[in-house]
């Protein structure tokens, strides 16, 4: 969950506008305040017993406003949907008809997607992380974030540009399980509907505090 959330909350810092990666960043910091986009997502645990592991893959939609608030929603191959109001996050998984609640920054930690969804400017990043430019692959354009506290479960995100879209993220963890995001069809600054990041449990849903 705390990987998928990561995932989530990076995609927020979603629009950089030039092959300068670290110049984009500081330009989305500064004009980019909401989002929506389709994904799929692939999910790939590290060797066992040296056996490749098959990677899992999954697909939906999100969007985000910031700071702090997104809805990412996934369709196949389950329905789950992971809601963030500012305050609150709430879990629902639709086939265990469960919802977990956290609160918000208990849940997300200070991880660089956490920052990128609330931090005023690139210093207070930097503050906590270091940011660099990635060689170009795949035709994308590429930008490192990487957590200087040894402590955390992430060890990197990349986060990979075509133009002037956001086309993928790249996030490594300290287990070495890598989670691969595409998107498709980002729209920067949309109207997002009122009510779009609140969320009420369904009604006889189990639900968790945590």
């Amino acid at each position: 969950m705390k990987k998928t959330i990561t995932a989530i909350l990076i995609a927020t810092g979603a629009q950089w506008a030039s092959a300068d990666g670290l110049k984009s960043l500081e330009n989305f910091m500064k004009t980019v305040h909401s989002g929506r986009a389709d994904f799929t997502q692939t999910v790939t645990a590290p060797p066992k017993d040296g056996q490749e592991q098959r990677p899992k893959q999954s697909s939906g939609s999100f969007e985000f406003q910031r700071p702090g608030r997104f809805k990412f929603v996934y369709k196949k191959p389950f329905e789950q949907t992971i809601v963030a109001d500012g305050k609150t996050l709430w879990l629902y998984d639709v086939d265990l008809n469960q919802v977990t609640e956290r609160a918000q920054a208990q849940a997300l930690g200070s991880t660089p997607a956490a920052l990128l969804a609330s931090a005023p400017d690139l210093a207070a990043l930097r503050a906590d992380y270091r940011l660099e430019a990635a060689p170009a692959q795949d035709g994308l354009q590429w930008v490192l974030a990487s957590p200087k506290a040894k402590d955390g479960q992430l060890k990197s995100v990349r986060v990979g540009f075509e133009g002037e879209r956001l086309a993928a993220l790249d996030i490594l963890d300290s287990f070495g399980q890598r989670s691969q995001i595409r998107f498709t069809g980002m729209q920067v600054n949309p109207a997002l509907p009122a009510g779009s990041f609140q969320f009420k449990p369904p009604a006889g849903a189990d639900l968790l505090k945590q």
